[in-house]
């Protein structure tokens, strides 16, 4: 008899301006998979535990500067640290819940005037989400919650050009099919945004099979 191939985890990563509610979100659905029976981690971008990570925590706290570029490497080194762990993790079926990935680095580097496909480069083939949370939310609707400001690019204007360059990758995820994207509206209260997100989790978890992708492996 064939030994049946153990179901790998699924990769889900929420994505989102500041202040859209993303750790909440992140770590309330680890809690409902896990209540679920499913084996489910966090992980958070950037790593601030990792001695790049500190640098980049550093950075973002505004007790220190680094040229736009060398910020932007720094962030992809933090994903490709953990990039072998992602697909061990997911290979021994651990499901995989992520606050903020590549598409964070992509939006915050281009909203400051880097060229799109520059900040694209570093993080091609990275391991692919499965399905990306785009909690959507105005900035003046984020510049009302509390804690606003207290991070280097947490001001309006900066935050309106990373919602337009989020706005960009999401058409051009969903139009490539490589990775479902899905836009939630943020606005919403915790309790509402987390039933919706967990609406999407399901069809997903269906879906789940063979090895895990590679994003923008076209360009490969």
């Amino acid at each position: 008899m064939a030994q049946q191939t153990k179901q790998r985890g699924m990769f889900i990563v929420i994505e989102g301006l500041d202040r859209s509610g993303k750790s909440t979100q992140a770590a309330r659905l680890v809690e409902h998979l896990q209540k679920d029976g499913i084996d489910a981690k966090l992980i958070k971008f950037p790593d601030r535990t990792t001695s790049i990570g500190k640098t980049i925590d550093s950075y973002l706290r505004s007790q220190s500067d680094l040229d736009d570029r060398a910020i932007h490497l720094l962030f992809s080194a933090n994903r490709w640290e953990l990039a072998s762990s992602i697909h061990q993790w997911l290979a021994s079926g651990i499901t995989l819940i992520c606050d903020r990935y590549a598409f964070s680095g992509i939006a915050f580097s281009a909203a400051k005037g880097l060229p799109y496909a520059w900040c694209r480069s570093p993080d091609i083939a990275l391991p692919a989400p499965d399905l990306t949370l785009f909690l959507d939310i105005t900035p003046e609707k984020a510049k009302e919650r509390g804690g606003y400001g207290e991070e280097r690019y947490e001001k309006e204007e900066m935050q309106r050009k990373v919602r337009d360059v989020f706005g960009r990758i999401g058409s051009e995820m969903s139009a490539s099919r490589e990775s479902s994207w899905v836009v939630v509206d943020a606005g919403e209260t915790m309790d509402e945004v987390e039933q919706v997100i967990w609406s999407h989790i399901e069809p997903v978890a269906k879906t789940v099979l063979g090895d895990v992708g590679k994003l923008w492996q076209d360009i490969l």
